[in-house]
């Protein structure tokens, strides 16, 4: 019997440092656009509170969706368990008794 179990490839150090440093260039360039933006205060103090639930929104929908994902994993896995115990016990010749 052949399982289809998902292959769960670790991120990489490279890819984890790719990631942070191109989160904290981009959240850095908006941060300076809001800054020197030819603006009143009001104006930019908006944007700025804009931006940052911007990015408080993305982590929550970014952990969401992981935990989304692990629970998803982790009741297919419970199943497969069930479905590979049932088939092990299970025995075609076995005649029961009466």
């Amino acid at each position: 019997m052949t399982s289809a179990t998902p292959s769960h490839t670790p991120t990489t150090a490279a890819f984890y440092v790719q990631a942070v440093l191109s989160f904290g260039l981009s959240l850095t360039a908006v941060g300076i656009g809001v800054v020197f933006l030819p603006v009143d205060g009001w104006v930019r103090a908006f944007l700025g509170i804009a931006m940052l639930y911007t990015v408080t929104s993305a982590f929550t929908l970014a952990k969401v969706l992981r935990d989304r994902q692990e629970d998803t994993y982790i009741t297919s896995r419970v199943d497969r368990a069930r479905l590979d115990k049932l088939l092990t016990d299970h025995d075609p010749f076995k005649i029961d008794a009466p």
